[in-house]
């Protein structure tokens, strides 16, 4: 489906890279949304449960072999699998991606290996430090001037972000997708930034 959000899982990913986006895909301040305007799907190698780096498994809506033609977005969840020969499987599932003009995001280790395979080399970007997207990405890594030293950055419908950035990297990639307003997807930033304690004092 066309609004489907595909967020790609390797053995040993980081689950808190994926919390703060997919929540606010699918709810709101209070509950769940009703007609969310996006859904939240998971794709690993195989359609087998695949566990995170802190132990909780995931079981997967597409495997690498059944994954739609259609979505919205393509979002590469960080973790210690995008160094070991199974995320090689992924580069056509991403250039099919920007081949076609969609969203595509990556955090800590997947920006790394985005730089791997050339998916940074016309887009001004960031992860976890200029030395290890130059580690990584080899001679394949070319638009070393085009590296931020931020957060997160978002060009040209690629968003990128280190590791420490879960929070920044949900609102770069809800504003590309238009999941609400910008005001009300700042508030959401702000909230979580800043917590309850320092935004509703209690007299």
């Amino acid at each position: 489906m066309s609004n489907e959000i595909l967020y790609i899982l390797l053995p040993d990913y980081a689950a808190h890279e994926a919390v703060y986006l997919s929540q606010s895909i699918s709810s709101d301040d209070f509950a769940m949304k009703e007609n969310p305007k996006y859904v939240n799907k998971v794709v690993a190698p195989t359609l087998e449960p695949v566990k995170s780096i802190g132990g909780f498994r995931t079981l997967p809506d597409y495997s690498f072999d059944t994954i739609p033609d259609d979505y919205a977005a393509v979002v590469l969840i960080g973790g210690f699998g995008w160094a070991t020969p199974v995320a090689e499987s992924v580069e056509p599932i991403v250039r099919q991606a920007i081949e076609k003009g969609k969203i595509v995001g990556a955090i800590c280790n997947a920006a790394s290996w985005m730089a791997k395979h050339g998916f940074l080399n016309s887009v001004r970007h960031t992860g976890n430090g200029s030395e290890q997207l130059r580690l990584w990405g080899g001679d394949n890594y070319t638009n070393h001037d085009g590296y931020v030293n931020a957060q997160a950055v978002s060009d040209n419908k690629i968003v990128t972000a280190n590791g420490s950035a879960t929070l920044e990297f949900a609102k770069e990639l809800l504003l590309l997708l238009e999941n609400d307003t910008p005001e009300r997807i700042e508030m959401y930033y702000q909230f979580n930034k800043q917590g309850f304690c320092a935004l509703f004092s209690q007299e």
